[in-house]
């Protein structure tokens, strides 16, 4: 019997995966480096759940847009190059991801796990009454500067049955706090969600810990996987071996640090950015999740918070808050949506999510019996977490 699984990482995806485990009888042990969950990559991200907006970021024509925008000093993406061969790997995968028909199966494949992972969150909500997090399905809309961009964006709809397309007019009549913003036109998707990722992660470590069936073992980080005969036989924490019968590997950026022979792992961060400001009386932040798709940058209302999320660096491992790139992202904000939210009183966070060069996270089995993986979901970690966990809890043998 192998019902025991130990879960290596404490973010929203290694939390989701633990749950579904418990949730089929598994007996779990959950492993996060940090001293807290959910502290890292999930703390404060964008806040969208964005399951029919799930384009990869590789596609034909974003190298020499990326190129323009690397000589803008507010660019949306920054690229940093390093003498790090995974860098170097990781690009030359990104790159050769940049076609149409790549951009597509890999969209495909995407969205068909977005949906799976919508329908497996409105399960755990409804079956085990889940709540909490500040979860509302109050629609997301893509908004438009450009026709040359919302042109583009009507011909390529991933999931056009359940998107609207909207003009200039209809998209104000929608949403009023988008009255005084530079759009043109917008696509609407009306189920898609929003909720508060740190509180997700809180809420599943309370039903674990209640389960009986989960033990958490935090400030430990796992230094080391040690293999016998194609097996990975215990994890080396500090002076400690802690023998396993099942892992799974949901570590993130981190992952790739602790890989074993024979198993490839091409991941790399991408540095993201976030503002939480309160919403005061009188101020008008939208009720709908908004995409400034030009300007890269997406607004999520999370009850008396308004969360907003941008900026892709490709810049090494540095987890440090950069002021000159939030001091761009503030401008951005406050020159689009000026009376959304108090900025003045705004938190700002920065994280790193692990992507692969394809966009289409590695969920499945590995060169060795017992080892599985659950990583690489880059920006749309939240957003695939309960459908990649519930996926991947059910591939591994009792």
């Amino acid at each position: 019997m192998n019902k025991q699984v130990t879960v290596i990482g404490g973010g929203v995806i290694g939390l989701a995966t633990a749950y579904a485990l418990v949730r089929e009888g598994r007996e779990v042990t959950l492993i996060e480096g940090r001293d807290s969950l959910g502290t890292g990559t999930s703390f404060a991200n964008g806040g969208q759940l964005s399951y029919r907006y799930v384009s990869p970021l590789a596609d034909a024509g974003v190298p020499w847009q990326a190129l323009g925008w690397l000589l803008q000093g507010d660019s949306p993406l920054r690229l940093r190059l390093r003498m790090d061969p995974a860098q170097w790997r990781w690009l030359a995968g990104f790159m050769g991801a940049c076609r149409r028909s790549v951009n597509r199966r890999n969209g495909a494949r995407l969205l068909e796990l977005a949906l799976y992972s919508q329908a497996t969150l409105a399960r755990w909500r409804g079956e085990d009454a889940l709540a909490g997090f500040a979860w509302r399905r109050n629609g997301k809309l893509v908004a438009f500067r450009s026709e040359t961009a919302f042109a583009k964006a009507r011909a390529s709809l991933i999931d056009a049955g359940a998107q609207q397309v909207l003009d200039g007019d209809a998209l104000r009549q929608l949403e009023p706090a988008l009255a005084d913003a530079p759009f043109i036109g917008g696509i609407h998707t009306p189920d898609d969600e929003v909720a508060d990722c740190h509180r997700f992660c809180l809420a599943l470590a309370a039903r674990l810990q209640a389960s009986g069936r989960c033990r958490f073992l935090l400030g430990q980080p796992v230094q080391r996987l040690l293999h016998e005969q194609g097996r990975v036989v215990a994890l080396q924490l500090g002076d400690e071996r802690l023998a396993v019968q099942q892992v799974v590997l949901c570590a993130g950026h981190r992952s790739a640090a602790l890989g074993l022979p024979g198993v490839r792992l091409p991941l790399y961060p991408l540095k993201g950015y976030s503002l939480t400001a309160p919403i005061l009386a009188g101020q008008r932040a939208p009720q709908l999740s908004v995409t400034d798709y030009e300007r890269k940058v997406v607004y999520a209302r999370l009850h008396d918070q308004l969360r907003v999320a941008a900026m892709v660096d490709i810049v090494g491992f540095d987890e440090g808050l950069e002021q000159q790139r939030l001091a761009t992202l503030e401008r951005l904000v406050r020159a689009t949506l000026p009376d959304a939210a108090q900025y003045d009183a705004a938190q700002a966070w920065a994280g790193m999510r692990p992507a692969t060069p394809s966009g289409v996270p590695l969920i499945g089995d590995t060169a060795y019996r017992n080892l599985w993986l659950n990583i690489g979901h880059g920006a749309l970690g939240f957003t695939l977490a309960c459908g990649s966990a519930e996926r991947l809890a059910g591939m591994i043998p009792l």
